[in-house]
């Protein structure tokens, strides 16, 4: 019954988004609105420095620098679908802010394909399929080294401190797997909706049958970026989740469905800037990758097929990461009401990494996905009473003097 409510949503939203109740908006009101996030720390008081780095295979990336203290450099990892807007949703009670404020050289990175990494040194991702050949193993082998690097020669720091929220916690136990000589050069994890695991994700489960479907029909009209910034389908989504419409209720419960309810942190008057931001653009491969995840219940390097898989990894099935190899002292923080990192996927993950100092569940019984990044009070929550000890704790162990704005 929950599987077919779940997908009955979507659909349903699907039609809404695609069927023209958007027609209610003018086309150029949500583009009025929406700020890239240089413009949001500007607005919450912020300085900030706009940066290309160059991954090992060619994409560039744009990365953002909060100048702080060069001794306490902080990196922090968006999810799937995010980019670093994510982070400053909250303004001046945002994560970033509150490292800022505490003293921390705060960077916030973008993985490749989203909207601050859809360029390379010879590929044109509106011209070369190339370039889509993605997923978020490359963001772990890739994208974070080429920041890890770039911080650390900037910096002269010998080590720095990684905060991931979603999957962004996923690509740093594939660094780690992957390439375990990072381990030295981070200082501890903080892992915030931790993912690896999506056994018992009930609405990611209900997706599992129809996405054979959305995967053909993609192949067959030879789509490889999902949520383009300037495509009809992301443009009616952000137009219809941003204005009163029954569609934009039906945005609210689908979100709530997704990522937990929590409507005293995400008030609904809240939700349109969430949308103004969510989701970004991607590759239909990264999407792929994360279906075989949820339908295979391994966490797993890429699926080619069993002929093309034997010659890659040896095997018909594409092998395991091997968590094992990360020795960075990790912190994991949960939330109760989190359909997408749950309790009892965290439970599986936990003991298979072997350093993890402390596995922490947040008290509050509402608090759900999106509040790691967008809550009202999170900053009060888990912020300043949870990570900054932290960091505190780990990070270089130097004098740190807080700015001021």
């Amino acid at each position: 019954m929950a599987s077919s409510q779940y997908v009955t949503k979507i659909i349903t939203l699907l039609f809404c988004v695609l069927g023209g109740q958007t027609q209610l908006t003018e086309p150029g009101l949500f583009s009025a609105i929406r700020r890239n996030f240089t413009q949001l720390a500007e607005q919450a008081g912020l300085p900030c420095e706009e940066v290309q780095i160059t991954t090992e295979d060619g994409y560039i990336l744009d990365m953002f620098h909060i100048p702080g203290d060069k001794g306490h450099p902080v990196l922090l990892q968006s999810g799937n679908f995010g980019t670093a807007d994510d982070y400053m949703l909250r303004g001046n009670t945002s994560l970033p802010y509150v490292l800022w404020e505490a003293g921390y050289d705060v960077w916030v990175g973008n993985v490749r394909g989203c909207r601050y990494g859809r360029r390379h040194v010879s590929l044109d991702p509106d011209r070369d399929d190339d370039f889509w050949n993605f997923s978020f193993h490359e963001f772990g082998v890739y994208d974070t080294p080429a920041m890890i690097d770039y911080i650390l020669n900037r910096t002269e720091a010998k080590t720095l401190s990684s905060i991931g929220w979603s999957y962004g916690t996923a690509v740093n136990y594939i660094l780690g797997a992957e390439k375990p000589e990072y381990n030295d050069l981070i200082d501890c994890i903080i892992s915030l909706a931790p993912i690896a695991y999506l056994h018992h994700s009930k609405p990611f489960s209900a997706l599992i049958p129809i996405a054979p479907l959305f995967f053909d029909t993609m192949i067959f009209m030879d789509q490889n970026e999902v949520f383009g910034e300037n495509s009809t389908e992301i443009t009616s989504l952000r137009n219809t989740c941003s204005t009163p419409t029954v569609a934009h209720e039906m945005c609210l419960t689908l979100m709530d469905l997704l990522f937990g309810s929590d409507p005293e942190q995400i008030e609904a008057e809240f939700a349109p800037k969430i949308f103004q931001q969510f989701p970004s653009s991607t590759s239909r491969k990264n999407i792929m990758h994360e279906w075989q995840t949820l339908s295979s219940k391994r966490f797993a390097h890429y699926d080619y097929g069993p002929e093309e898989n034997k010659i890659r990894y040896g095997s018909e099935k594409p092998k395991e990461y091997d968590l094992s190899k990360n020795k960075i002292s990790i912190f994991l923080i949960s939330g109760k009401n989190d359909p997408a990192s749950t309790l009892a996927d965290v439970a599986l993950l936990k003991p298979q990494l072997p350093n993890v100092v402390e596995h922490t569940i947040l008290k509050p019984k509402n608090f759900c996905h999106l509040d790691f990044v967008g809550g009202r009070d999170t900053h009060k929550r888990l912020y300043e009473p949870i990570i900054l000890p932290i960091l505190k704790k780990y990070n270089n162990n130097i004098k740190q003097e807080a700015n001021k704005p």
